[in-house]
């Protein structure tokens, strides 16, 4: 009996260390590949992770791409979402909630991230009166909130927080915007960004020129590119079909590739909004892998 059982621990332990040894390989070769190959934000094929998430990991693994950061658990728990990202050799490398969820369960925000392997946590929309537009109260509690999430996160669990930007931060405030105020206010130690790169220049900024003024600041890139002839504005919101292809838009995104070399960004991930996705994302992925090797 006592053979026995010592025959199933070993079995058992064999087996989480292969698991962990599988993804432990996955996770560094999305690291050391980052640069030429970007990663897939979920949220382009939200759709099709609605009625088939194993299906659609399947879709964005012949694609060539084995990092995800997921927007959404589409309906699975963490650990069986890991164990299909674990059976195809991919990883999660970033965890996208709400704004409440990060404020109000941090703990399971945390957990869960952890569970998929992630190292950031990234919130991308600041809730706010959008009649009103965002203000410098919303910018100040938003600050706090950072702060204070950002600290837990990095101390109990060791997760990176990063806001993403959505545009209507770029409203002027004083001699800046909203954003250089929340960029300002937020501590470097516990608060990091991704830049969405369509929604900064929706909003009014240069891509580029907010990544060499706060090289330091970024550690995440979504890469998607805007409609040409479409006006931006402050409201955070556009026609999903306003995303096209890169390299088809308005949008510089070899000179945003460019500024990013020289900063702190690890992770690209495409991200197109757009019902055309079929279409545009090997598009996308070429255009972007060309724009990574120069």
């Amino acid at each position: 009996m006592k053979v026995k059982s010592a025959l199933l621990v070993c079995v058992f332990l064999t087996s989480v260390f292969t698991d962990f040894g599988v993804y432990a390989q996955a996770s560094k070769l999305a690291a050391a590949d980052s640069v030429l190959n970007p990663g897939m934000v979920s949220y382009t094929f939200r759709n099709e992770f609605q009625k088939d998430v194993p299906g659609t990991l399947d879709k964005i693994k012949a694609l060539g791409i084995i990092n995800v950061e997921f927007s959404s658990l589409f309906g699975q728990s963490a650990s069986a979402l890991r164990k299909m990202l674990d059976d195809r050799k991919m990883v999660c490398t970033s965890f996208g909630v709400t704004y409440p969820e990060l404020v109000n369960n941090t703990a399971e925000v945390a957990a869960n991230a952890k569970t998929l392997g992630a190292a950031y946590v990234r919130v991308a929309w600041v809730p706010h009166n959008d009649k009103q537009g965002f203000t410098i109260d919303d910018a100040r509690k938003t600050v706090a909130d950072f702060n204070k999430a950002g600290k837990l996160l990095k101390d109990e669990y060791g997760l990176t927080f990063c806001y993403h930007n959505h545009g209507y931060e770029f409203a002027k405030y004083e001699q800046g915007t909203f954003y250089d105020y929340i960029v300002s206010q937020t501590k470097p130690e516990y608060v990091s960004f991704e830049l969405d790169v369509l929604w900064a220049f929706f909003g009014g900024a240069d891509p580029a020129e907010l990544i060499r003024k706060y090289p330091d600041r970024y550690r995440l890139m979504h890469v998607k590119d805007l409609k040409k002839g479409v006006k931006g504005d402050l409201s955070g919101k556009t026609a999903t079909d306003n995303d096209v292809a890169l390299g088809t838009g308005q949008v510089n995104i070899a000179a945003i590739i460019k500024a990013a070399k020289a900063s702190s960004i690890k992770y690209y991930y495409i991200e197109d909004e757009s019902n055309n996705t079929e279409q545009q994302v090997p598009i996308s992925l070429a255009f972007l892998k060309r724009a990574l090797k120069n």
